[in-house]
């Protein structure tokens, strides 16, 4: 074979197809935008086709959900958990619940250059570095085949990752038994954004401040948890400065222009309520009009309950989360990427154009 791929834009990078394969011929390498894409070695390639077998895009969304899921509305009982969480601290609540069973979390961290990568958890430490949003497309790496090992050990084993990521799990991992120890959540995904202009900006805002970055924050609650706020509060600390400072200008690539996603999320296939995970969670805008007593000013997060593994796992959280049952209806007025995908930018051939050819700080002054 010479590629996964008939079009390279379908590509989502989940990198499932590399981790398949027997003969070690296929390779997640960065093309020109930063963004990872499986590369043949055709010295290896034997043709088995495990590889398109078990992509997720190719299969069209398999493993989906048939049902409507059950919906709900969710807050951690820990002030502390609600101010170190994105929304409403569902993740802690859920995998703490793994946790207190011997189970093991996987999730998406910083590496020590604060690139996204997906990493392995035992303990509440290491868990806790998994919180919060990080607006990044993760690297894979051997996580798939690190998994399967820990299902193959007996292992109760809990995934969180973007649609595409679970949808590449579950097919790495098979109809197989292994799948009764394996619980998936993902998140309702806006879009991934460019590796390379994450690590452009991390370096222009050394070079501009004249200090190394030493820690990152996504979305900080300083301002309040509200759908406004979620465009806003990117901190960061550095070696000389360790207090929090705020610079915004990777979200208004991001959410403003728009110029810096991966292509295949314009035509994402798990921009719908079906899932293929046991549960999603995300924040739960306009709780405080369907339900003003359940709005918390730290947090909410939307639950959706997507099978019966994952309405277990839920029940096991009752200790440390409130819930409350609300309608599919809400959730789907108010998160739309539960019913579309985020179209292309219209200026994000431009884009490129000028960030190859004049750099960051030009295209952030022009976009």
């Amino acid at each position: 074979m010479q590629s996964v791929y008939p079009k390279k834009e379908n590509c989502c990078g989940c990198g499932a197809c590399s981790a398949i394969c027997a003969m070690q011929a296929i390779h997640m390498l960065p093309d020109e935008e930063g963004f990872l894409y499986p590369k043949i070695d055709p010295t290896r390639c034997v043709n088995c086709r495990r590889c398109t077998g078990i992509c997720p895009i190719l299969q069209e969304g398999n493993y989906k959900q048939n049902g409507l899921p059950s919906v709900c509305a969710a807050r951690h009982k820990s002030k502390q958990v609600l101010q170190n969480s994105t929304s409403g601290g569902a993740f802690t609540a859920v995998s703490d619940a793994i946790l207190r069973q011997g189970g093991i979390i996987y999730g998406a961290d910083f590496d020590e250059s604060f690139r996204v990568i997906h990493r392995r958890a035992e303990t509440t430490e290491q868990r806790d570095r998994m919180r919060f949003s990080k607006y990044v497309q993760s690297d894979m790496g051997d996580t798939y085949t690190r998994i399967k090992k820990d299902l193959k050990a007996g292992r109760i084993t809990f995934f969180t990752g973007t649609p595409c990521q679970c949808a590449g799990l579950r097919g790495f991992i098979g109809e197989s038994s292994l799948t009764e120890n394996l619980y998936m959540c993902d998140l309702i995904c806006y879009s991934i954004p460019s590796p390379l202009v994450w690590e452009d900006y991390k370096n222009l805002l050394e070079e501009e401040y004249g200090e190394k970055i030493t820690g990152i924050q996504f979305r900080s609650k300083n301002l309040g948890w509200s759908r406004d706020n979620s465009k806003k509060g990117f901190l960061f600390t550095t070696d000389k400065n360790p207090n929090k400072q705020e610079d915004n200008r990777f979200y208004q690539l991001f959410f403003k222009s728009g110029s810096i996603t991966r292509p295949s999320c314009s035509q994402c296939q798990f921009t719908d309520i079906h899932r293929v995970s046991d549960l999603t969670i995300a924040d739960y805008w306009g709780i405080e009009k369907y339900s003003p007593d359940f709005f918390d000013p730290l947090g909410v997060s939307l639950i959706l309950i997507n099978s019966p593994k994952g309405e277990d796992l839920l029940r096991q959280c009752q200790q440390d989360m409130i819930t409350e049952n609300r309608s599919p209806e809400e959730a789907l007025n108010e998160q739309k990427r539960l019913s579309e995908p985020l179209p292309l930018s219209q200026n994000r051939t431009q884009f490129w154009k000028d960030y190859k050819h004049f750099g960051l700080r030009y295209v952030l002054e022009k976009y």
